[in-house]
């Protein structure tokens, strides 16, 4: 059998003769240029013929380089092939799932166990992020997004929408300053969270005719969610609540809702999952519980403000 020429030196050759420079393909090989010319002249002296042919500042592939890119790139691809194949064996009951922090925290963490006990055999594993997910590049099988669901090559499927409405500790309905109505805000501290969440108060508080001016009165900000959920259920002030995050809170009595009203939010939850690829049966379960979970959740949070 003839001898293999090397490896490092058939990924200079396809990499460059993809490119056909070699500056370009060791940027993408994360390696120096010296170092692409030494394996390309190290895989030429193994063949015994050239494979580029300078010109001008440009770089050309000998003929008989252009018949062997063909047949080096088919085994570069059946490699990769071959490895994805074995991987996703391997991971064949491990489910990568990408969230938001709070939204982990304060809705999935609490209802998993359920998918667990319904599918003991897949490893559920939970990241968190804000940003969208490249499934090209990471880790990751599916992930649960808040928005208007209008991101570009992606699968974008509807869980449940929000509501914006103040929630409360049961202890700040008394005391010295009991909070009845809305205009009793202008004596408590109101919470808020960062990132996105910024303009939550000023849209209630209009909605609710008081003055914006409110909003800007002395607050605590926090950059999750459930940190201002959590500063609420302390005492420490009025929060905005959103649904997913204090529904909850509110059914367990840790917070409480002052007011009637509720302001629809114009964004929602959406599950992400890559687009145009046949779902492995551990995204199917996951899909499916997931939606069955959030339905109940926008059947339970009709009462939420009740």
């Amino acid at each position: 059998m003839a001898r293999l020429p090397s490896l490092n030196g058939l990924r200079a050759f396809e990499a460059a003769a993809r490119h056909l420079s070699f500056t370009r393909a060791a940027a993408e090989l994360n390696v120096t240029q010296t170092a692409i010319s030494h394996q390309i002249k190290r895989l030429e002296d193994e063949l015994g013929l050239r494979l580029f042919v300078r010109q001008n500042r440009s770089l050309a592939l000998t003929p008989q380089a252009r018949d062997y890119l063909p047949l080096v790139r088919a085994a570069f691809d059946d490699l990769r092939l071959a490895t994805e194949r074995l991987v996703r064996k391997d991971n064949a009951k491990v489910l990568t799932v990408s969230t938001i922090a709070s939204l982990a925290a304060k809705w999935l963490l609490p209802r998993l166990t359920a998918f667990q006990e319904a599918h003991p055999g897949i490893d559920v594993r939970i990241t968190t992020s804000t940003n969208l997910v490249d499934f090209r590049k990471d880790d990751v099988d599916a992930a649960i997004r808040y928005g208007r669901g209008h991101w570009p090559g992606v699968r974008a499927e509807w869980l449940m929408a929000d509501e914006l409405f103040p929630v409360c500790s049961p202890a700040l309905l008394q005391g010295d300053r009991p909070l009845r109505r809305p205009e009793d805000l202008a004596h408590h501290t109101l919470l808020q969270a960062s990132g996105g969440y910024d303009d939550d108060w000023r849209l209630w508080l209009t909605a609710a005719g008081l003055p914006v001016e409110m909003s800007r009165q002395g607050r605590l900000s926090f950059d999750l969610s459930l940190m201002t959920v959590q500063a609420a259920i302390d005492g420490l002030g009025v929060a905005i609540g959103r649904t997913a995050y204090v529904q909850d809170d509110v059914a367990k009595g840790r917070l409480v809702v002052p007011f009637k009203m509720a302001l629809p939010s114009d964004a929602g939850f959406y599950l992400v999952t890559p687009e145009g690829r046949t779902d492995p049966p551990k995204l199917r379960s996951f899909r499916q519980w997931l939606k069955g979970a959030a339905q109940q959740r926008n059947a339970a949070s009709n009462s939420v403000q009740r």
